[in-house]
């Protein structure tokens, strides 16, 4: 018998199994995600507490990042009081509720989701990296021969120090950068600063939202960076695709759940 030629696709074959990749590719890293997520949860309720683990990421992710958080919002600060008050100065020429506004605004979006899209850029690389790093040097199949978990040893301390540490590195950015703005204010526009530190505008779901937000935020990003750290293969190669992986899954998750969040609550929280 003679065996069949091996079947050649077509330019419509390839179009669409180009289109389709993407999704596919994309499947697979939601799986692994909430695969994690799942093995996160239960092990951080019913695993061993490893508290000087903890401890030691919690250094890594909070006083490590501080310096770098304490610029990005004291530039974030400046900028975006100097650019408001130019603007209100032009249409109503009345400065005196930018410090309100401006403070309500830092509560609700600035403050949690900009200090979220830092840490994961410069703590959720880290993650990736190191915990691939394991997985293609084989110590993370040591891990599991010695009968460790590699989410319940790896992932689950980085998860409860992540969870503290942008909850605290939230508000030291919102502090930072409203400070910064009432400096700003004062020198550019003369603003007092008895005028600009009002909390007129604050209720207390501003306040509700920012927990919710850094909480989230705490949560997802040691989860998608270290589902991206454990499906890394393929040596050094695999450690930098991991490492970039982690970038954009951090990124995404972070802006997903801030659009999450905000729509609940403009809903429910600030009616």
């Amino acid at each position: 018998m003679s065996a069949h030629p091996p079947h050649k696709p077509n330019v419509l074959e390839l179009f669409l199994a180009a289109l389709g990749s993407p999704f596919v590719i994309v499947g697979e890293q939601f799986r692994e995600i909430f695969k994690v997520f799942g093995l996160t949860v239960q092990y951080a309720l019913h695993g061993r507490r490893r508290w000087k683990e903890v401890w030691l990421q919690a250094y890594r992710i909070g006083n490590e990042s501080l310096v770098f958080i304490v610029c990005v919002a004291g530039s974030l600060g400046v900028t975006l009081v100097y650019q408001a008050g130019l603007q209100a100065e032009r249409i109503i020429g009345d400065l005196t509720p930018l410090g309100g506004l401006y403070l309500q605004i830092l509560l609700r979006e600035f403050g949690p989701t900009i200090t979220a899209l830092m840490i994961s850029t410069r703590v959720g690389t880290g993650i990736a990296a190191e915990i691939g790093s394991m997985v293609v040097t084989e110590q993370v199949d040591a891990l599991q021969m010695s009968g460790a978990h590699p989410v319940e040893y790896l992932v689950v301390p980085r998860f409860w120090a992540s969870v503290v540490m942008v909850f605290c590195l939230t508000c030291v950015s919102v502090l930072v950068s409203w400070l910064a703005g009432l400096l700003t204010a004062l020198l550019a526009f003369g603003v007092s600063p008895y005028t600009f530190a009002t909390l007129s505008f604050v209720i207390p779901g501003d306040v509700i939202l920012l927990l919710m937000k850094t909480t989230a935020y705490g949560i997802a990003i040691p989860i998608v960076a270290g589902a991206s750290g454990l499906s890394a293969h393929g040596g050094s190669e695999g450690v930098g695709w991991a490492t970039t992986q982690s970038v954009v899954n951090c990124s995404l998750a972070v802006l997903f759940l801030d659009v999450l969040l905000s729509g609940f609550g403009y809903l429910v929280l600030l009616r």
